[in-house]
């Protein structure tokens, strides 16, 4: 049994990094039953004997994790239950507010969620629960079969459901709605369901076969999902309420690639993140020539962004093959939108990250090649709307990158044709419903 230790928590085993660099298998391992059980012995709210003196005054009374989780899991109940090593009710615990717990085990930001308000950051690190959620999440799908639910499911009331997208905003109602008995289907406009889970998440940060597993749990609940189906195309929403649905709910994310707007960006071997990852996702082009999809990372590739999404396309690039990855961010690692992890990680593999950089314009060869990328420097002034300081240009600071592929990960804005088939649908003014 690994060492308790209060102020620490259970470090997450993973893929060595000269190893991963060079395949698309999952980075993190996941914990042991051991590892496990040490870290959940760390939880104040049972373990209030292992405090000494001067950590006498923590208490978790009112268990804060529950109320910073944005669907209120019972944080302390699955605790408690993997503490004693039942892990059937671990799971019913886990999954009574949570369907999709395998993959938010993974990819949620618990860091600024649950964990942001554990007890245990007034004497160190959080209990790392997202962790401890994929350790019995994927210990369900272990026994998937054997885990039979222990409460039944209610009585259907007769209402019919249509869920448009069938990401894991899609899902997660899906399967909520029929838990509480409804009749729900799912439209989905691409080939296979899952959404930005399937086509851009990577496969080292999530297997697809947890996305599909997880699926298969939300569809054995009753709920059909229908493939090749776009909203706005087949059917509008007003035909959908036409034809037998008496509500339909809308949730097709948000796969419209945004643009840097500056001089070459159409010059070739330039993608927008969404391309990329799709094709290397999705399509599988990290399997090429198995599957039949090209995609061109070259040796010296710039990923202008600083989300998760800049995260993963610098780390696929690097796992197809690419020599250098630079990431280009307008503001400091302090500001960056990715999570700590994903940073960390992609560190840790050898992207290099030029931060208080902005581009100016891409730079192209005889044959429209992209060949460079000029940028120029940057200071940060006071906070904007966005509680961020604000990024300012620093006067004749210009200087080039040579490069010869570009991924744009920027963000993304929700596809219009939902909005422009559905009368009366109120935007925001990012495109937003």
């Amino acid at each position: 049994m690994p060492a308790l230790n209060l102020t620490k928590a259970q470090p997450m085993p993973k893929q060595d990094v000269c190893t991963r660099v060079r395949n698309f298998d999952e980075v993190a391992l996941g914990y042991t039953m051991e590892q496990a059980i040490a870290e959940v012995k760390r939880c104040v709210y049972y373990a209030p004997k292992l405090l000494d003196d001067r950590h006498s005054v923590l208490c978790c009374p009112d268990h804060p994790c529950v109320q910073a989780c944005p669907v209120g899991v019972d944080i302390p109940g699955f605790i408690k239950a993997l503490r004693e090593y039942d892990m059937p009710r671990a799971v019913e615990v886990l999954k009574s507010k949570n369907n999709l717990p395998a993959i938010c085990g993974r990819v949620c930001p618990q860091e600024m969620q649950c964990q942001s308000a554990c007890i245990l950051q007034k004497v160190g690190e959080p209990v790392a629960i997202g962790r401890l959620e994929r350790y019995v999440a994927d210990w369900d799908l272990r026994h998937r079969g054997e885990n039979k639910p222990r409460s039944a499911r209610p009585t259907p009331p007769g209402r019919k459901v249509a869920i448009v997208g069938s990401g894991p905003a899609g899902l997660t109602t899906a399967a909520d709605l029929a838990k509480l008995g409804h009749q729900v289907v799912i439209f989905e406009a691409l080939h296979v369901a899952g959404g930005v889970l399937m086509y851009g998440i990577p496969e080292f940060r999530l297997p697809k076969r947890i996305v599909q597993a997880e699926i298969e749990y939300v569809k054995s609940l009753g709920v059909e999902i229908k493939l090749d189906q776009v909203i706005g195309k087949i059917a509008t929403v007003d035909e959908l309420l036409g034809n037998g649905y008496d509500t339909v709910l809308l949730a097709p994310g948000a796969g419209a690639p945004m643009f840097l707007n500056i001089p070459g960006e159409n010059l070739s071997d330039i993608y927008s993140a969404n391309e990329f990852l799709t094709r290397t996702n999705l399509m599988k082009a990290y399997n090429f020539p198995e599957y039949d999809t090209p995609i061109k990372a070259g040796k010296r590739v710039a990923v202008i962004g600083g989300g998760n999404v800049a995260m993963d396309a610098s780390r696929c690039a690097l796992r197809l093959g690419a020599e250098e990855v630079y990431i280009i961010y307008r503001r400091s690692k302090a500001e960056m939108p990715a999570r700590l992890e994903e940073r960390e990680n992609a560190e840790e593999e050898g992207v290099i990250f030029k931060l208080l950089t902005n581009p100016k314009r891409f730079i192209g060869d005889e044959q429209g090649r992209v060949k460079a990328l000029e940028c120029y420097e940057i200071e940060l002034g006071e906070p904007d709307e966005s509680g961020r300081r604000r990024p300012i240009p620093r006067p004749d600071t210009e200087f080039i990158i040579d490069m010869d592929t570009a991924i744009i990960a920027l963000g993304t804005r929700p596809n219009p044709i939902i909005p422009s088939t559905t009368k009366g649908l109120e935007l925001t003014r990012w495109g937003t419903i």
